[in-house]
């Protein structure tokens, strides 16, 4: 497909690489000269420099004649206003980042009366995956599928933990729920692992399983930790609002540090039942005489990834159960988690997985369109949610008779929101969701492409 990208920054970069590397046509558009050279050096792509919301920039680029046009520059009306002229001249699908808290509240009018296909707030999406994490603090990553039924959760495992030693064919028996292991994770590489893989301690396991069951899950596992009670902030930006106000709506005692004054005070006219305090979050004597060393967890959002790191190492090294680290540059994640940063968040790949679900749900499918895509295992595996379509020929045969590609899982079933962790003999009918794990060098579109030949 023909893909417009307005805005180099850190999103649309990240969005031309992957989007690139998919095999789609892209262009990029942006007024910063010396970054579209940067881009046109290590990707495959081509840049107009200019104004992206200008009508003129938009037919040099043949807007009219292209697939999509993602608008993520900085500004908020910028974007809205690429996506309207787009829109204009014929652009099929327009997709426009909004990021002001402002606008939350007519996302839906947007929509409707500008004609988006899509508005993505990466502060909120990044909120939410935060929030998500403080529920469940002992797994390191967790997704949710079917509307919540089903949930694809990240668990490291110590040396005492039951499942060290053992092959997945005994998963069950130690963890005693309806749950299956779809990944491993083993010091960088990646397995779609079958029934007698052995697992290890350090290995970074991916399990698929019914919502009901995560707390037998943890708990039969030995590695049940309660829903944090008290968290501190570090760092006052949009996203901790968004998370301030969904952990207060929970109960959560709540203590945000920030260092410029004037976003205090807006932050404690914004959200009255939090502590905010005024003070650089880096420096240790402040962040001790401020309690962190007895805080439930410790999520750090300022703007600068070095600050974020050095305050959660901190936190690790005083005991604190769960820390939470929002990093822009993800290409050390495999160095951090030796320093035992573990739970890391990214906004512009949050941002990125989702526009890249909704670009492959686009083309046409003859097995079922994608409803999710989740990337797991530090981005070296993704999770698809697919919905069944009737007419397709692997439809209502057993699992067993299909012949998957390498690397390929089948994870779950969701059937009328019963989750179904599948055998050999069980089918997919019209109207199932289906959870697939896949290695991610393996670009799945749709649910026929799981399968060697034609299923």
């Amino acid at each position: 497909m023909k893909i417009v990208i307005v805005g180099d920054g850190k999103v649309g970069y990240t969005l031309a690489k992957t989007l690139s590397q998919e095999g789609h046509d892209i262009v990029v558009i942006d007024n910063n000269k010396r970054i579209l050279q940067e881009s046109q050096d290590a990707l495959d792509v081509a840049v107009v420099e200019g104004n992206g919301a200008s009508v003129e920039v938009q037919r040099e680029v043949d807007v009219a004649n292209s697939d999509l046009l993602i608008a993520a520059t900085n500004g908020d009306e910028t974007n809205l206003l690429c996506c309207m002229v787009a829109k204009k001249l014929g652009c099929k699908h327009t997709i426009a980042r909004v990021r002001n808290p402002e606008y939350d509240q007519q996302i839906r009018f947007m929509r409707e009366e500008l004609g988006l296909s899509m508005v993505i707030n990466p502060e909120k999406t990044a909120a939410l995956e935060i929030f998500r994490l403080l529920q469940f603090p002992s797994f390191l990553k967790r997704d949710s599928f079917a509307r919540g039924s089903a949930e694809l959760v990240e668990l490291k495992l110590k040396k005492d933990n039951p499942l060290c030693g053992k092959a997945l064919m005994q998963f069950r028996n130690v963890a005693d729920v309806n749950a299956l292991v779809c990944a491993v994770d083993r010091s960088g590489r990646i397995s779609i692992p079958k029934g007698d893989f052995v697992l290890e301690a350090g290995d970074k396991i991916s399990i698929a399983t019914d919502s009901a069951d995560l707390v037998r899950l943890i708990k039969n596992l030995g590695v049940y930790s309660p829903k944090a009670q008290h968290v501190m902030i570090v760092g006052g930006s949009r996203t901790a609002t968004y998370l301030a106000q969904r952990l207060i709506r929970s109960k959560t005692k709540l203590t945000i540090i920030e260092q410029d004054q004037k976003r205090c005070e807006d932050l404690s006219e914004a959200l009255p039942a939090a502590t905010i305090i005024h003070g650089n979050g880096t420096e240790q004597e402040l962040l001790l005489s401020e309690g962190i060393a007895s805080m439930d967890a410790v999520v750090t959002l300022t703007g600068i990834d070095e600050e974020n790191l050095i305050v959660s190492m901190f936190a690790n090294y005083l005991g604190v159960p769960k820390t939470i680290t929002k990093i822009n540059r993800t290409e050390y994640n495999s160095i951090l988690e030796s320093k035992g940063i573990d739970s890391i968040v990214s906004p512009k790949l949050l941002t990125a997985n989702e526009i890249v679900r909704y670009v492959r749900a686009m083309e046409d499918t003859m097995g079922g369109s994608i409803l999710t895509l989740y990337r797991i295992a530090e981005s070296r595996a993704e999770a698809l949610e697919f919905s069944v379509k009737g007419e397709a020929s692997f439809v209502n045969m057993p699992l067993y008779s299909l012949r998957l590609k390498p690397s390929v899982l089948v994870a779950a079933i969701i059937r009328a929101r019963k989750v179904i962790i599948p055998s050999g003999a069980d089918v997919m009918q019209k109207g199932d969701n289906v959870i697939v794990v896949t290695a991610a060098d393996h670009a799945i579109r749709d649910l026929k492409d799981i399968f060697m030949g034609e299923a």
